[in-house]
């Protein structure tokens, strides 16, 4: 794959100012949209080394047949055009944020004579004011339903007003006094519109002014020894303060900012955003996104920002909703070109908007909750994810197309090496069958180092030894099942037994899987199949995973697989090669901590916890007991003078006690 050569402006053509850029295809399509400070500097970085591109970007490249821009004044006006062109051609390879769900919002129909209070999704109306969004509808209902109370608004669908006013005759909810009924005239249209914004004035966080006004009426009412009506507005008091609880108070009064956390991984992105008005959480929202481009998390904070605020035309329009532009944005990773940003944003809000990451205090533990937020979001999308049966079917179906496989992948084992500085050396193996993690099979080793993988304690050695003792076992395992022909296998492996008492039991290694991952790139991939050729196994794929690109490599190819960056092939390879690392790195961090709070003791057959007390309290270290004669040895109590014999050699290096697992789940 080469750049598209007629694509390739002239250096010198190319201006030096901040501006917009557009590709464009043989249709004339605008394929993508992006803005620079520096128009000839960021557009040469697309044909300077086109084989250091993102995969992503190399197709973009050698898709577009023309390319031109646009030279703006400031950065400001160009992330304003970036946003209109996106929004206008809806370009292919730009990032798109999606919602994660579609979130309900409590809605006010202020675009309606007698505006109504109701539960809305999906897209925003003109002229309706929102507040929200919630986590459930039924959340929303118990609110109104406690606002109702001080502000008796409107409620009823369009046919219940009607039948309502042609019959003369209120709903319940007028008779019980949660409506001024405006259907039978009980109130006018301007009156019921001033209940309706003092509704939204409330919910928009000017709560104080409602409640002490009630308080104030509350006590001339008592004065006036009207104490029934004291008492009902005593109610409704309690009745706001009961809605203003649902609502967490997280920071000062008078704090009005979005907190904005990402989470991420090489293929997706997760970002949850929550809305504090008058330091309460007014809502949340979240979003996810599939990384088509190699952006870096401040360009994908900048993308966000640029779409969710994009739209918006001003604090006056859009006050009170889970969207508006706030005084503070706080974020987790600093967007690229902040400044220019942040001017953006406040010529959107009209006014000077804070942008930045918090370092200390209230809103740093807020950013906090929400960075959980947003990596509990990624994880649960990435579970929905793989738990759809079509989806993982569509999975191994590109695995098996872009591997050349004979069948598609049902068994797929990983191998992942773990060490720090060649101590500690472990491999993991985890089971994926039909797309799903099969945790009952996962296998751990611990790696020796010698004999078949050779002395060099490094990550090719290593995976060859695991792939090897894996596989022995399979065929030990197999042979005495009566099951070595699967394998093709030509070699002696012993006399297969027969089944005394019912079928032969599997083993733990009896099953083949049809395809191999190992976590590294080609010289991983020929080490793994080294292993299976020498053990005369040839029906058993071999593939690769690096980390860096996410290339696929098979052992016998000299360029790596680019499997489609937003498949469900590449996404599979990628679940398998990460549960593959986690559960190495467990194993060796469990390996690590033993090592530090250890002692050699730990390694001698027979000696449990309480005699190894028992020794190092009588002798006070491994040092001076190691110094000490049998016969000091033996008079401890509980050491008798064969185990007092095995440890006196043991610690003079007379015995090798260490002993090694063969990979089964023990060790």
């Amino acid at each position: 794959m080469a750049a598209t050569p007629h694509l390739r402006p002239a250096p010198g053509s190319i201006p030096t100012e901040p501006g917009v850029y557009r590709f464009r295809d043989t249709a004339g399509q605008v394929i993508y949209v992006g803005k620079a400070k520096n128009l000839r500097s960021r557009l040469s970085s697309y044909f300077r080394d086109f084989a250091g591109l993102h995969p992503r970007t190399q197709q973009m490249v050698s898709t577009a047949a023309d390319v031109d821009w646009t030279i703006v004044g400031t950065e400001v006006e160009a992330l304003q055009l970036e946003y209109s062109w996106i929004k206008q051609y809806n370009p292919r390879f730009n990032v798109k944020y999606r919602d994660d769900k579609s979130y309900p919002y409590l809605a006010v129909t202020l675009n309606e004579e007698f505006p109504r209070v109701q539960v809305m999704r999906g897209a925003k109306r003109k002229g309706v004011r929102y507040f929200g969004p919630y986590s459930h509808a039924w959340a929303i209902r118990e609110t109104v339903d406690l606002m109702l109370r001080v502000f008796p608004v409107r409620t009823c669908s369009a046919g219940v007003f009607r039948g309502a006013r042609n019959s003369g005759r209120p709903c319940l909810l007028g008779y019980i006094g949660k409506c001024v009924a405006p259907c039978v005239g009980k109130a006018t249209p301007e009156e019921h519109r001033e209940l309706a914004e003092d509704f939204c004035s409330f919910m928009a966080g000017d709560t104080g002014r409602f409640i002490r006004g009630l308080e104030g009426r509350m006590r001339d009412e008592a004065k006036e020894q009207e104490y029934e009506r004291a008492a009902r507005i005593r109610d409704d008091i309690e009745a706001l303060r009961a809605a203003l609880e649902k609502q967490a108070v997280v920071l000062p009064d008078s704090t009005d900012c979005d907190v904005i956390s990402m989470a991420e991984d090489p293929l997706e992105a997760a970002v949850q955003i929550f809305h504090v008005r008058g330091g309460r959480i007014r809502g949340r929202r979240g979003y996810v996104v599939d990384r088509v481009t190699d952006a870096d998390p401040g360009e994908l904070m900048r993308t966000f920002l640029r779409q969710i605020y994009g739209a918006l035309g001003g604090e006056e329009e859009v006050e009170g909703t889970g969207t508006s532009v706030p005084r503070e944005v706080l974020v987790s990773h600093e967007p690229t070109d902040r400044e220019a940003v942040a001017r953006w944003l406040s010529e959107h809000r009209g006014s000077t908007v804070d942008l930045r990451v918090p370092q200390r205090g209230d809103k740093k533990s807020l950013m906090e909750t929400v960075d959980k937020n947003a990596r509990e979001a990624l994880a649960r999308h990435k579970t929905h994810r793989a738990g759809d049966l079509s989806t993982r079917s569509r999975a191994l179906n590109e695995i098996q197309e872009a591997l050349d496989l004979p069948e598609a992948p049902l068994r797929i084992e990983c191998f992942d090496i773990s060490n720090l500085q060649g101590e500690h050396v472990v491999a993991s193996m985890v089971v994926f069958e039909d797309g799903l993690a099969r945790k009952s099979e996962y296998r751990r080793f611990s790696i020796r180092g010698s004999g078949e993988g050779g002395s060099e304690l490094h990550d090719v050695a290593a995976m060859y030894e695991v792939v090897r003792r894996r596989f022995r076992r399979y065929l030990e395992e197999s042979s005495k099942a009566g099951e070595l022909a699967r394998m093709g296998e030509t070699g002696d492996h012993g006399a297969q037994q027969e089944a005394t008492e019912g079928e032969p039991t599997p083993g733990k290694f009896a099953y083949p899987p049809n395809l191999v991952v190992v976590d590294g790139a080609r010289p991983q991939a020929e080490a793994a199949r080294r292993a299976l050729d020498e053990l005369g196994i040839e029906d058993v794929a071999v593939c690769g995973l690096a980390k860096r690109l996410e290339e696929v490599w098979l052992p016998d190819d000299e360029d790596p697989v680019i499997l489609p960056r937003n498949g469900e092939g590449l996404y599979l390879l990628q679940r398998v090669r990460d549960e593959a690392h986690r559960f190495a790195i467990r194993y060796h961090r469990q390996k690590r901590a033993k090592a530090l709070t250890g002692s050699s003791l730990d390694e001698l057959p027979g000696l449990g916890p309480s005699r190894r007390s028992a020794l190092i309290k009588e002798f006070g270290s491994v040092k001076r007991l190691a110094e000490a004669g049998v016969e000091d040895i033996a008079a401890v109590p509980g050491i008798g003078a064969k185990l007092a014999e095995a440890v006196h050699a043991h610690l003079s290096g007379g015995a090798t006690a260490e002993q090694s697992t063969d990979g089964g789940g023990d060790k």
